[in-house]
């Protein structure tokens, strides 16, 4: 697992300094997805191309899942899991909250990854069952740990909204009811990057709908192995309907405050 961590956070150290060489003043979009604001850069391309390469010549029989360029079979039952830029609207508009996010999954089970925020030249990585560090300036800084023992009504809470019109809709009603309940809301604009500020104890806790599996695969190991809970509702695993991310105690307390708020809906 260690093994696998290393090589991670390696991958994502150099795409991270690639991006950071490479980045325009004025990126250009070059494709939109879901909305005309979920927008694609060329350099979230080449950002997974090099990833992609550097896996391909360390491992060439692992499969890889990229944002960008989907799902490349492999053989030896190891898959990589790709974000090249988390928070690509941030990286377009020169805002530091965007992130290379890769991680590592086996037989299903992800067991390692590594979030690099290159603009606040800060590292963060895990192995399962090895606990997360937050690696600052290329050194290994310190052991993360989530808070605990904070209550809802202390709480500050990271969330994100959708690219959708309707589904912004109504997280602006979910967020209008969370806010009188929580000491605060704060809105990084990075899934992955939100998942590591409560690993490294920068916010109590976090709730999204509608991020993918490459936004929370290696950060949402990272939270777990600085002690964080991190699932959906009723007992279901975090996921595009809602990700809920607290120490347990508060996990409980903001799941309980979401579920009559029905923050699946769509309208």
């Amino acid at each position: 697992m260690t093994d696998f961590a290393a090589l991670a956070t390696d991958i994502a150290r150099e795409a991270g300094d690639m991006l950071l060489v490479k980045r325009p003043s004025n990126p250009e979009v070059v494709q939109t997805k879901s909305s005309p604001t979920d927008v694609v850069t060329a350099l979230d391309r080449a950002s997974e191309e090099l990833i992609r390469a550097r896996i391909r010549q360390a491992r060439p029989d692992d499969m890889i899942l990229g944002e960008e360029g989907g799902d490349t079979p492999g053989s030896s039952g190891v898959r990589w899991v790709v974000d090249p830029i988390d928070g690509t609207v941030n990286f377009l508009y020169g805002l530091p909250e965007w992130a290379v996010s890769i991680a590592v999954e086996v037989d299903g089970r992800i067991v390692a990854g590594a979030v690099n925020v290159a603009p606040r030249g800060e590292l963060f990585s895990a192995s399962l069952g090895g606990g997360a560090v937050l690696h600052k300036d290329g050194l290994a800084q310190e052991r993360l740990r989530c808070n605990s023992g904070v209550p809802l009504a202390r709480a500050l809470v990271a969330t994100g909204f959708g690219y959708d019109a309707a589904r912004r809709r109504v997280q602006g009603q979910i967020v209008a009811a969370v806010l009188p309940a929580v000491r605060d809301i704060r809105r990084g604009g990075s899934c992955a990057i939100d998942l590591c500020s409560v690993a490294a104890g920068r916010v109590d806790a976090y709730y999204e709908r509608g991020i993918n599996y490459w936004d929370h695969a290696a950060a949402g190991l990272i939270a777990t192995e600085a002690g964080a809970r991190v699932g959906g509702l009723h007992g279901r695993p975090a996921g595009g309907e809602l990700t809920i991310c607290a120490a347990q105690g508060l996990f409980e307390e903001l799941h309980d405050l979401l579920v009559p708020l029905d923050p699946e809906r769509d309208a």
